[in-house]
């Protein structure tokens, strides 16, 4: 008998790469679905995974991002993503704003503190996908940074625990140059846990 796939799907906070995602771990064997933000908990599927996408401007700083505050409940590995990473900073008492210096385009980003799990096998420098007028400048308690670029200091964050993730730029993207490898990691990352 084969091993079931992994079930990890995708919230939809209204990003532009919202099916880029979905597509990548299409790709990578995974049982996903795109699911709207505003889905009540209980109509979720047995999940070993969630990632919560990007959305527009201002979104993450506003907590209009749906039911992402009762999805951070789960006890599974979420990812959050742009707009979903600013909501997790500020949803674990950490603290997003406005971005002094707006990023859009190509950006060389450099690992922290050994890059955490989901930077694993990657290059200490970088260059990935940033569009985000917001960004993370307060992480919460218990998380480390794991990258950072010239212009926005938390590129990356992971929870000391190891199973809340977050990236400002677009690893869906295919600009940015270890994508594939992240989503791999996440990937690794809740079968992991699935079979602890």
């Amino acid at each position: 008998m084969g091993v079931s796939p992994l079930i990890i799907d995708v919230i939809d906070n209204g990003g532009q790469w919202t099916h880029r995602e979905w597509r990548m771990l299409r790709y990578l064997g995974v049982d996903t679905k795109i699911v709207e933000n505003n889905t009540p908990i209980e109509n979720l599927r047995n999940l070993d995974g969630l990632i919560l996408s990007g959305g527009a401007a201002r979104v993450g700083l506003t907590g209009e991002l749906g039911n992402c505050a009762e999805f951070l409940k789960l006890n599974i590995p979420i990812l959050g993503i742009c707009a979903g990473h600013q909501f997790m900073a500020r949803y674990y008492g950490g603290d997003a704003r406005e971005a002094p210096k707006p990023e859009f385009g190509a950006m060389n980003i450099t690992l922290r503190n050994g890059g955490g799990k989901i930077f694993a096998r990657t290059a200490e420098n970088q260059i990935v996908w940033e569009s985000h007028n917001d960004e993370v400048h307060i992480v919460p308690d218990n998380f480390f940074i794991t990258a950072s670029s010239s212009s926005c200091e938390v590129q990356g964050m992971e929870n000391n625990a190891g199973d809340r993730f977050g990236l400002q730029f677009h690893p869906e993207v295919n600009d940015s140059e270890f994508g594939k490898e992240m989503f791999e990691n996440f990937v690794e990352i809740c079968r992991n846990a699935k079979s602890e």
